[in-house]
């Protein structure tokens, strides 16, 4: 049972939402496509082994629509709707249907998720309905209420979509000796699942190997790179910031039930450590933000390593220790959140240098990533996992006095947690909590 003292702390984390806004409105300039480009790296990572189907249906939307004639700005668009048309996708096993099958029973339900998650987004909500309708055939697409230009922009990416499933298999090997037979498949669904004009584009441009050459690895990272010097300079607030970073945090924390809302958690339990310890309101936020990104590199994690009720194996354990660095590496690619890159990167790092994967002195370790590795620590223990139960807030002060005592831990932070250790375990499982009261 939850008791009338939890329930009011509890109550009073769940209406605490405006004390911020100002704060939220400061303006920053960052380089929107940079920020696509970085951030749909994290979405290929599902993908696991096959890791650039987001830059390869790009690259291949991109030639389609140059050849259709399309301006230039059509074409960043829908550079930008390939890398990130899969933003509902946090399974490997829905990842694998898609890249493995022409037709999936399922493959609508990812459309939607990403169609809700950006739709609201200012920077991103014109490639909602692209995004909606990236898997819908033409023959039921052409009579769908929507302009010309969205319908247009999903039946390309539909098409290159379709094209990188055929091609899949054969990168890195025998590509070009397959270029006719995945001509000719697209051409057998031209006007059931292609428009006619876009088929006919992509039946041109796919006579060149040059074509399918550039599609594998080395070629591809060229074609990325080329495309990142068109700046798109954009002035947000940091609530512009937080908007996106809650969208991959959703994404992430949907890869497995077992982790449902920990990003979110984790996030709002760092700023509530961090505003407490006295750090500034804007800083406060942004550590927020490298809260609700600091898993973006478990979108790497196999499903069933996720999910596996009991001990790791010595292999598992070392591809979970990759994910980190992974998000690391996703974020320092973003001019403008340079430092939130190395908090979230660095929130398994250690003072005793025990943890990984950058193993920095303590002095190097800010007072920032000090504070996300405590909130992480914290809202894991919270929560249920499939080989144990959730712990008591008792059992885990105890557990971080002892990591304090090890020298694992910021002392400091940690006082700050036992003297709050309520309010602290409110906000961890606010989502389990709000769980329990509906039932």
């Amino acid at each position: 049972m939850l008791n009338g003292n939890f329930l009011w702390v509890l109550l009073k984390i769940i209406t605490k939402i405006t004390y911020k806004i100002s704060t939220m409105n400061q303006i920053i300039t960052i380089d929107i496509r940079k920020a696509v480009i970085a951030l749909s790296d994290a979405l290929d990572l599902v993908g696991v082994d096959e890791v650039q189907h987001g830059k390869r249906v790009a690259y291949i939307a991109v030639q389609c629509a140059r050849r259709l004639g399309l301006d230039e700005e059509s074409c960043n668009e829908l550079f930008e709707i390939g890398l990130i048309h899969d933003i509902g996708v946090s399974e490997t096993s829905v990842h694998k249907h898609l890249i493995e099958e022409f037709e999936w029973d399922d493959e609508n339900y990812h459309c939607q998720v990403g169609f809700e998650l950006i739709k609201d987004y200012p920077p991103l909500a014109e490639y909602a309905q692209p995004i909606l309708h990236h898997h819908t055939p033409w023959e039921k697409l052409k009579h769908i209420r929507l302009s010309s230009r969205h319908k247009r922009f999903a039946n390309i990416i539909h098409l290159a979509d379709k094209v990188n499933t055929l091609a899949s298999p054969y990168y890195g090997r025998n590509i070009l000796e397959k270029s006719d037979y995945i001509c000719s498949e697209i051409a057998v669904n031209r006007e059931c699942h292609f428009n006619p004009s876009i088929t006919q584009a992509f039946l041109d441009i796919a006579q060149s190997p040059a074509f399918w050459i550039a599609m594998e690895g080395r070629y591809l990272y060229s074609f990325i790179a080329d495309r990142a010097l068109v700046e798109k300079q954009m002035h947000v607030s940091l609530e512009d910031i937080q908007f996106l970073a809650k969208i991959f945090a959703t994404i992430v924390d949907a890869k497995s039930k077992f982790t449902s809302e920990h990003s979110i958690n984790v996030a709002a339990l760092a700023y509530f450590i961090a505003e407490t310890y006295g750090l500034s309101k804007a800083v406060c936020i942004k550590l927020e933000i490298a809260g609700l990104l600091h898993d973006l590199g478990k979108l790497r994690i196999p499903d069933e390593i996720l999910e596996k009720d009991g001990e790791l194996s010595d292999q598992e354990r070392a591809i979970i220790n990759q994910h980190s660095f992974e998000t690391y590496e996703i974020l320092r690619k973003i001019p403008g959140l340079e430092d939130i890159a190395e908090w979230a990167g660095y929130h398994h790092e250690r003072l005793n240098r025990t943890g990984y994967p950058f193993r920095p002195h303590a002095e190097n370790i800010s007072i920032e990533a000090r504070i996300i590795a405590i909130a992480d620590i914290f809202q894991a223990l919270a929560q249920k996992r499939p080989y144990r139960k959730s712990l008591s807030p008792l059992q885990i002060a105890d557990i971080l006095q002892e990591m304090v005592a090890q020298g694992e831990i910021d002392e400091m932070v940690v006082d700050i947690v036992h003297e709050n250790l309520d309010e602290c375990y409110a906000i961890a499982i606010v989502g389990q909590t709000e769980d329990l009261l509906k039932v």
